[in-house]
């Protein structure tokens, strides 16, 4: 597929009629040359080597598959500072380890581009390539002191963590390549923000182009499509060493990937499986996907749903802030309440919102502890409260969930699904709430008149036909007596 284009990378020819020599590790004394690859152990399932990719001019250092016929880059070593040159002209470039650990990238004539010094010396260093496609640089024990997992470039692997490890300090994020040939750090940028409660945002440039929501105690509230992969376990963690993302394939034939590309093609993330049989990488999924997948295109307040036509509408107790737009089917600017709140009087209430992708949550307030019913209490008292969830639903989304989420300004990225997503209770004027209800009790009372009618429209034709059928017959017997 054209959207893969930039991560398929063809093998060149050249390497095909150079002696390749297949090692498990680089030692000191026992440089990696730019003819020579590095297997994964002990499956062989990953490749480390040198590369250019197709029309471009310079050498990198990176991470591919070793069981897929198509090379596919998973990772760059040094996406920033190459090589000058391809491959064929680059045949003294080397990947070495140093006596004390240092892990380095140096051009022929031994100028270092790029490389990594560990905090102190390692006894016996040497590099590997695991069957993870995690790079790990060790010592003699095996103490791991670097890997590349820490550092991805623009794909995330199984068991690889996207995220904040708030021990190290370090924030795990995927850049795009900034195009099929060029592997260094293009402008679109995924990442977890942590504010609030937690997301995971995709930017292109300074631009924020798609939310995940934020995890639910099952998967996050904008990717519905989680829920039917069951080869795949998705993670979550959040705790006071990490908060980050993670996924996990549960049968090791499968061969599966989550990558960020520039191009917008299907999407800028897009999860691949690749088919053996076909010789090439299956779309699962991608995301921005539709028009509701966009960041907030019916602004604060207003709803989103591909059902609808126009997909914008607002909350129920709300109107458009600027009708003339929305006439013209631009929801940007959102919505405003038709009724002030009476947090005072203590008469709001709330509209239950079902099969939500909740608002974003950046500033949302966030407490663990609490049941949904005391969040609901919390979110009455506080009088800034707009709206309220579960942080955590059950699995089987029967139960009430625990954890509460609350928001105090306007609701923004709002969108529903037909049948996923969490119920969010949105705060209303009890004038709001009850002519809600006076609808719906209008509703089911016109109802209740047409069953009713309908019910005795099909008796009174049920007795007609009775009575009809009835002196039909004794006519007949009457005809035969006679």
């Amino acid at each position: 597929m054209a959207s893969f284009a930039r991560y398929l990378l063809l093998i060149p020819l050249v390497l095909a009629s150079t002696a390749c020599h297949a090692r498990d590790a680089v030692t000191p004394g026992r440089p990696l040359s730019a003819n020579q690859t590095l297997l994964s152990v002990p499956g062989g399932k990953f490749v480390l080597g040198f590369f250019t990719p197709p029309g471009a001019n310079n050498t990198y250092v990176g991470v591919w598959y070793g069981k897929v016929s198509v090379r596919t880059v998973v990772w760059v070593a040094n996406r920033e500072h190459p090589i000058p040159g391809d491959v064929a002209s680059n045949h003294g470039a080397t990947l070495s380890v140093s006596a004390t650990g240092t892990l380095a990238i140096a051009t022929g004539n031994s100028t270092v581009v790029w490389s990594v010094k560990p905090a102190s010396a390692l006894a016996s260093p040497a590099a590997r390539i695991l069957d993870s496609g995690n790079l790990v640089l060790a010592d003699a024990g095996g103490g791991v002191a670097w890997q590349g997992f820490d550092y991805p470039t623009d794909t995330l692997l199984p068991d690889m963590k996207l995220g904040i490890d708030l021990v190290k300090g370090r924030n795990r994020t995927l850049t795009a390549w900034k195009s099929p040939s060029d592997p260094s750090p293009g402008p679109v940028v995924m990442a977890m923000v942590t504010s609030g409660d937690p997301q995971v945002f995709i930017w292109n440039g300074d631009d924020l182009v798609w939310r995940s929501g934020p995890w639910d105690g099952v998967q996050f509230t904008g990717v519905p499509d989680t829920v039917t992969y069951s080869d795949f376990t998705f993670s979550f963690i959040n705790n006071a060493q990490e908060v980050t993302y993670s996924f996990h394939v549960h049968n090791e034939s499968i061969i599966s990937r989550l990558g960020l590309n520039s191009t917008g093609n299907n999407g800028l993330l897009q999860r691949s499986t690749w088919v053996e049989a076909a010789g090439t990488w299956n779309l699962y999924w991608y995301a921005p996907k539709d028009q509701c997948d966009a960041v907030s295109p019916c602004g604060p307040n207003g709803v989103c749903d591909t059902n609808n036509m126009p997909v914008c509408s607002c909350l129920r107790g709300f109107v458009p802030k600027s009708p003339a737009a929305w006439a013209l089917r631009d929801g940007r600017d959102g919505c405003l309440r038709a009724t002030p709140l009476d947090c005072r009087n203590g008469t709001d209430g709330f509209l239950t919102l079902r099969h939500a992708k909740v608002p974003d949550t950046v500033r949302s307030a966030v407490d663990m502890s609490l049941s949904l019913e005391q969040c609901r209490q919390a979110c009455l008292r506080n009088c800034s409260c707009t709206a309220y969830a579960s942080g955590n639903v059950s699995a089987d989304r029967r139960a009430d969930g625990s954890g509460c989420v609350m928001w105090s300004s306007g609701l923004t990225d709002l969108r529903v699904y037909p049948d996923f997503g969490q119920e969010l209770f949105v705060r209303l004027a009890a004038a709001d709430l009850g002519a809600i209800t006076s609808k719906s009790k209008k509703n089911h009372v016109i109802i209740a008149v047409v069953a009713c009618v309908s019910v005795l429209a099909f008796l009174l034709a049920l007795a007609g036909v009775f009575f009809w059928t009835r002196g039909k017959k004794k006519a007949r017997n009457t005809g035969s007596i006679q």
